[in-house]
């Protein structure tokens, strides 16, 4: 009888090696190397009775394909709806990440009862690896509880707790479903791999499994993954390319607002985002996010601007404070929370030796409100002036949004779609938008909006910061 094959695989990776290694001479990781072990009959079985595509495909002249971009199934929930493209495509597998309590389960279950009791009218099964069929409901009888119609559990939705692949398909051809949700993936295993759920192989096969089903059959599936405490995805890097779509639910599990970020999109845009608010009754759509993120802002509050991120193809307008504080030590701290911290450190270098803010002996604090987290150097020139005005105890024009990107000459620099950045500003009833001036610009700049060219970063605080008095 022939031994069992003992191997090594990087779950950050994948790289497979002979030899136990600390370190990953692919990804550089440690510690990330984990034993596998194939038994002489493993290949055979994964791949028995598997429906893929090789055997039953035939090539087909690309105009004779039906179905097409319409073809999707309608999701009421708009901001999944949005962030997902238009709606669910048949045959489609998601993969949903997010930290732990942030709301995986309970906006999959939303998305669930929706698709199984509402205008949509199909088959869901949810197959939960991690809470008993009765702790389910009692989550679903919450939401229920929670809402002013008069909602009942839906008729198509079915649950079960199981973690064996083989017997959750087993389940899928007894209930025939349009919508299989499996919570979580970590928790999903085959029996005939020799590893604990959620190892590295276990974690590629249940998904090349899945993957196989749901392009098969028609099905769409969604799947939960847990991340680790870098923010990613636990399990192998391949996970994310053997899926269609990745979203991340983000946010301050200790904030009220939810951000679903889609970071892959095969079917629609990436860097999507739909905002939800956690309530009693579940995820509920924020349906326009920048006057939500606005809504307790302290108008001529020093240290306060205004500036209009895109998330996607989606304007939000966020409010950005700064706080700068004579230190208690040494050395300077530099605090942000929801911005990058080498940016702070570029922004409040070009401060001090470029527009004469010395902030050697300042501590300085930059926190976006809401538990947004803004990437684009957009934001520059509003961290600058929330920490200009702090500095100098003078407000920024409440009417004002500040929009631009910094160089280390203090330059400012022009950004992406500031056409639909002043747009959204206008809508909102902001009077006038501080941005970096353009030369030879021949389109006319949006109705509703005073536009204040500046050229350096200098100017622009100079133009944002009005006296107390005003």
């Amino acid at each position: 009888m022939a031994k069992p094959e003992v191997r090594y695989v990087c779950r950050s990776c994948g790289r497979v090696s002979a030899r136990a290694m600390g370190r990953c001479p692919q990804c550089g990781e440690f510690d990330t190397m984990e034993e596998e072990v194939l038994l002489p009959e493993a290949p055979s079985n994964i791949n028995k009775n598997r429906r893929g595509l090789s055997i039953q495909s035939q090539p087909v002249r690309l105009d004779e394909i039906t179905g097409g971009a319409d073809d999707r199934w309608p999701l009421s929930i708009m901001e999944f709806s949005r962030v997902l493209g238009g709606g669910i495509v048949p045959g489609s597998i998601v993969l949903v990440g997010g930290d732990p309590g942030i709301g995986k389960s309970t906006l999959l279950l939303q998305m669930a009862m929706v698709m199984a009791g509402g205008a949509e009218n199909g088959r869901v099964l949810y197959v939960s690896g991690e809470e008993s069929e009765k702790q389910i409901k009692m989550r679903a009888m919450r939401l229920i509880n929670h809402q002013e119609s008069s909602q009942k559990l839906p008729d198509n939705l079915y649950l079960v707790t199981e973690t064996n692949l083989d017997i959750i398909f087993q389940h899928v051809e007894a209930v025939k479903p349009d919508l299989l949700i499996i919570d979580s993936i970590q928790t999903v295993y085959m029996p005939v791999i020799n590893s604990s759920a959620g190892s590295v192989t276990q974690v590629r096969e249940s998904s090349s499994r899945l993957r196989e089903l749901a392009k098969s059959s028609g099905i769409a599936v969604f799947v939960i993954g847990h991340v680790t405490k870098e923010g990613v995805i636990a399990g192998p890097r391949v996970l994310e390319h053997i899926v269609d779509t990745v979203l991340y639910l983000e946010g301050d599990r200790y904030q009220a607002f939810r951000l679903l970020r889609s970071v892959k999109n095969r079917f629609g845009a990436t860097a999507e985002v739909g905002v939800f608010e956690m309530r009693g009754n579940g995820m509920v759509e924020v349906s326009n996010p920048s006057e939500a993120f606005l809504a307790e802002r302290m108008v001529n509050a020093p240290g306060s601007a205004i500036v209009v991120t895109m998330e996607g193809t989606r304007p939000l307008l966020v409010e950005l404070q700064g706080l700068t504080s004579p230190t208690q030590f040494g050395n300077a701290r530099r605090t942000p929370n929801g911005v990058d911290f080498n940016r702070l450190l570029l922004v409040a270098a070009v401060l001090t030796r470029r527009v004469g803010i010395q902030l050697s002996e300042q501590d300085v604090f930059i926190n976006v409100v809401g538990g947004l987290k803004i990437d684009e150097p957009a934001a520059d020139l509003a961290i600058a002036v929330a920490i200009a005005s702090s500095m100098k105890d003078m407000p920024v024009r409440a009417d004002a949004v500040v929009l631009g990107e910094i160089g280390l000459s203090g330059e400012l620099r022009w950004v992406s779609q500031l056409e639909a950045r002043l747009k959204e500003a206008a809508k909102l009833g902001f009077k006038a938008a501080i941005v970096p001036r353009r030369l030879r610009r021949s389109e006319p700049w949006p109705q509703g909006i005073q536009v204040i060219e500046a050229r350096s970063l200098r100017e622009a605080i100079q133009a944002a910061l009005v006296s107390p008095q005003n």
